[in-house]
């Protein structure tokens, strides 16, 4: 992420019925406790209320119809996942869209909303360890959800179509879905629009099929994907396909914005700042490179969405091109989508890596070197505003950003460059399709530099004086 700025109650012989059908086909309960419901919120206080507890979701198949005249969407959902703990019932976030029907494992389900909770419970409880399939029909106008600080986020009705996306969660709004990133999955995507539109999101492009005046776009995306990462742009684009590196890269524009003004300059060099950042970072984590550029200005930000980030218009109001957002959201492929955040307290390990990259990128162009820029934001930067836990109204502030970008160099010079760039490599390699926290990365950095730093992180991300800087190595 850049930003830019009343019931009846049945007989007793009915219910003695029931319950004895249920429990002659429930499976044994689990030996560590009775079968019970999975918690409707993952307690990450950043994002109160979102994700959910009890299972773990391997894959996300979805199928969406969107109709941009009358704003309707329509879709089924099937999510696959595992139970953590013995299953009565479980959650699902899903936010302002009509549930019709919902299955468990070829069986129909009970289901009711609370908010934005779809609560599903299934005929039968479902066993710790056992993997089940849950079908999910729905319809309606998808509406958005505030991403404060950012503003809007969510699916977003455009003049031509729909943009969906936004971080700490976006995906809510247009499908049901475990949205915290602790639980990632991996995706398989068919959205089917009006014929001329583009329908672009995650993952490697699949064959294209057109029928009655509808075309349907295919996406597949195999490396587990935290949800805020999923996207959906919807309209008169400008779409380019090629291969680079022997991975297919699409990158797509606005049909209304010139073919060689700084949106597409900007993103024709997706595939060379990739390479630039495979370099330095280690091999690039996924099957497909991309970009998207969009008009819309509620859009104010840029978006790592997982190998196909989302660009905002205000980066390219001054007419000119701009690399630095570009390899910004492509730093977060490796920093931030490849190796999610455990918890949004950590964002730092996003946002400083990322922002260190522009640095990286600048120097490499010719610009000021990274420890000029080190020393301009160093003599500049509120040591008493955290870059860890800096609390939700400031996750996406100048701390995380800049002095998490300041503790990146800082270690640098700490352990010489030798150490640092085999730390970096060894974090998105140990911990590719995975997730990871401060603590993780300081125990690794450790390992790998063979050098005691705790002392060095505590002072950099969340001391609340000026630290002293480590002499280079």
């Amino acid at each position: 992420m850049r930003p830019t700025s009343a019931r009846v109650r049945p007989g007793l012989a009915l219910a003695l019925v029931v319950a004895a059908v249920l429990l002659a086909g429930c499976p044994a309960a689990d030996p560590d406790g009775d079968f019970r419901p999975g918690a409707a919120d993952v307690g990450d206080p950043y994002v109160p209320g979102a994700g959910n507890g009890g299972y773990d979701v391997e894959h996300y198949r979805l199928g969406v119809d969107y109709d941009p005249p009358s704003d309707r969407l329509s879709g089924r959902a099937v999510v696959t996942a595992v139970a953590t703990q013995p299953l009565s019932r479980f959650n699902l976030d899903l936010h302002g869209l009509e549930v019709t029907a919902v299955g468990v494992d070829g069986d129909r389900a009970r289901h009711r909303r609370d908010g934005d909770e779809l609560v599903v419970t299934p005929a039968r409880g479902l066993a710790q360890g056992s993997r089940f399939s849950v079908e999910i029909e729905y319809a309606g106008r998808p509406g958005t959800q505030v991403n404060s600080p950012l503003g809007s986020g969510g699916f977003l009705h455009t003049e031509d179509g729909a943009i969906a996306l936004g971080q700490p969660y976006s995906a809510a709004t247009w499908f049901p879905v475990n949205d915290h990133p602790s639980d990632k999955a991996t995706y398989d995507i068919e959205v089917t629009v009006p014929d001329g539109l583009a329908a672009l999101s995650n993952g490697v492009p699949g064959e294209r099929s057109s029928a009655g005046g509808r075309t349907t776009w295919r996406w597949s995306e195999r490396a587990p994907m935290a949800s805020y990462l999923t996207t959906l742009v919807i309209g008169a684009y400008r779409v380019e396909t090629g291969v680079h590196a022997g991975k297919p890269i699409v990158t797509a524009v606005p049909e209304r914005l010139p073919a060689t003004g700084p949106e597409a300059v900007s993103l024709a060099r997706t595939g060379e700042i990739a390479d630039f950042l495979a370099e330095r970072f280690g091999p690039y984590p996924f099957d497909s490179y991309g970009g998207v550029a969009v008009s819309d200005p509620r859009v104010g930000y840029a978006l790592e969405t997982q190998s196909r980030p989302v660009y905002g218009p205000g980066f390219f109001r001054s007419g000119q091109p701009n690399f630095g957002v570009v390899v910004h959201e492509l730093a977060h492929q490796w920093f931030g989508d490849s190796v999610a955040v455990t918890r949004w307290r950590d964002i730092w390990l996003n946002e400083g890596f990322a922002t260190y990259a522009e640095w990286l990128w600048e120097e490499h162009q010719g610009g000021r070197p990274a420890q000029g820029t080190f020393e301009l934001h160093y003599a500049m930067t509120d040591w008493s505003a955290p870059s860890l836990d800096p609390g939700p109204e400031h996750m996406f502030g100048s701390a995380v950003y800049q002095r998490g970008a300041l503790t990146v160099h800082a270690l640098r010079r700490a352990v010489g460059d030798q150490a640092f760039f085999a730390i970096l490599r060894a974090w998105t390699a140990e911990r590719r399709g995975g997730n990871g926290t401060t603590d993780d990365f300081v125990e690794l950095a450790e390992r790998v530099s063979g050098k005691q730093l705790d002392g060095l992180f505590d002072a950099w991300l969340y001391g609340t004086t000026k630290p002293a800087v480590p002499q280079p190595r």
